[in-house]
């Protein structure tokens, strides 16, 4: 049988001769080949017939980490620390959730990945956490910090999906956000939180493999809990091949 084929969002950026380039992590693709995966990049710029066809080819979708939703599309708090934005990543994005949902097509979210699937399904984002959330502990732990470096301990929701991939009820993880889950709609449920309650990952409702967890785990290589995680997305795209 051959590996389930997992299409990755990629990220832009305007290079020095004012051409935008993609950019995606390598340890996205990585964690992709060890899970059993053939990953394929995902550049913005699609329409939805684009989109759906795309669905019909691929076998899951990975949304990756980047720069910040426009928080226009889910009428959100204007803040000078939003960067990065891209209408057509938001775009991609956002429609490959709502159509993969509608089709049942496996996807995972990371970071950025589980706020674009908390916004595609109606819900909202704190748009920055320092300033809207004075009280809460620090999640934004980058640049000048190894994207490996555990940040905090999430507590997981007994009988959620991502209880049964990591086997745990408390998970150790990196933080690299300035953004959190504010308002998370009904269709998702709220299954991990940090120690200051916020949000950390969403599951879909009635959905084969809808998964967003607010971490980086394609850097946290040497724990088998959280790529356990990229293993559940391979072979839930297995089982629907």
């Amino acid at each position: 049988m051959p590996s389930p084929i997992i299409g990755i969002t990629a990220g832009r950026n305007l290079s020095k001769t004012l051409v935008y380039e993609h950019t995606l992590s390598d340890m996205y693709v990585q964690a992709v080949l060890r899970a059993g995966g053939t990953p394929v990049i995902l550049p913005a710029g699609l329409d939805a017939s684009q989109v759906a066809s795309l669905l019909e080819t691929l076998d899951g979708v990975l949304l990756t980490g980047g720069g910040d939703i426009d928080p226009a599309i889910f009428n959100g708090q204007p803040h000078p620390n939003v960067y990065g934005i891209d209408h057509e990543r938001d775009f991609l994005e956002i429609e490959l959730v709502r159509q993969a949902s509608r089709v049942q097509k496996p996807f995972l979210g990371i970071c950025r990945g589980a706020q674009v699937i908390n916004v595609a399904l109606g819900g909202t984002l704190y748009t920055d956490i320092g300033a809207q959330l004075p009280d809460a502990e620090r999640h934004d732990l980058y640049p000048n910090i190894p994207r490996d470096k555990i940040a905090h301990h999430v507590r997981i929701q007994n009988g959620s999906l991502l209880r049964k991939l990591t086997e745990t009820a408390e998970l150790a993880v990196n933080s690299l956000h300035h953004q959190g889950l504010e308002q998370v709609p009904a269709y998702l449920k709220p299954i991990a939180h940090a120690a200051d309650g916020l949000v950390e990952a969403i599951e879909l409702r009635d959905h084969v493999f809808g998964l967003g967890v607010q971490w980086h785990p394609e850097w946290l290589v040497e724990s088998s809990a959280n790529q356990a995680i990229f293993r559940g997305l391979v072979q839930a795209a297995e089982d629907h091949l």
